[in-house]
């Protein structure tokens, strides 16, 4: 058989097996930028800020942060105001526990860690507000950044509330 004939011949939908390699090799090479372009936006080391903004208080002292752009921020961003209790953690975070879990869509490493990160911490369902450096492990969701988080550095266990800024 030719070729030509190959091409030709049709298979169990018209086309020959063939054909059906081929188109499928154009269809998967056509959608793989939009496949990537996705990822890329879910990827936790490239999500962006938006400008959605709220402060934490605790013992006379203020903080704002700019949450990023993924399901774990905005499913925080719903359940406030929040009235917690703030605490020292590990020498380079305080924690404070969220009424409830949020949505872990937005998990994944992100390998930029930096003081000044807001994030989740899955297992315990907890906020975690690092002040020195730290390492990515299992379970942390990067809700946004602190603008200055020098008032973090206070030590003890304080009330806490947080609210949106509009």
């Amino acid at each position: 058989m030719s070729v030509s004939e190959t091409l030709s011949a049709p298979g169990a939908h018209g086309f020959s097996p063939l054909r059906r390699s081929i188109l499928g090799a154009i269809l998967v090479t056509a959608t793989m930028p939009w496949l990537a372009f996705a990822q890329q936006k879910n990827d936790p080391a490239s999500q962006e800020p938006t400008d959605m903004k709220i402060r934490m208080m605790f013992n006379g002292h203020s903080l704002t942060a700019t949450l990023y752009d993924n399901p774990s921020a905005r499913d925080f961003a719903s359940m406030l105001p929040l009235e917690l209790t703030i605490e020292n953690y590990a020498g380079n975070e305080k924690i404070a526990y969220l009424p409830r879990k949020l949505t872990e869509d937005a998990s994944g490493p992100f390998g930029n860690e930096a003081p000044g990160d807001l994030c989740y911490f899955s297992p315990w369902g907890n906020l975690a507000m690092f002040y020195a450096g730290y390492s990515y492990s299992g379970g942390l969701i990067r809700l946004g950044r602190f603008d200055d988080f020098e008032p973090l550095l206070v030590r003890g266990t304080v009330p806490l509330t947080i609210e949106r800024i509009v």
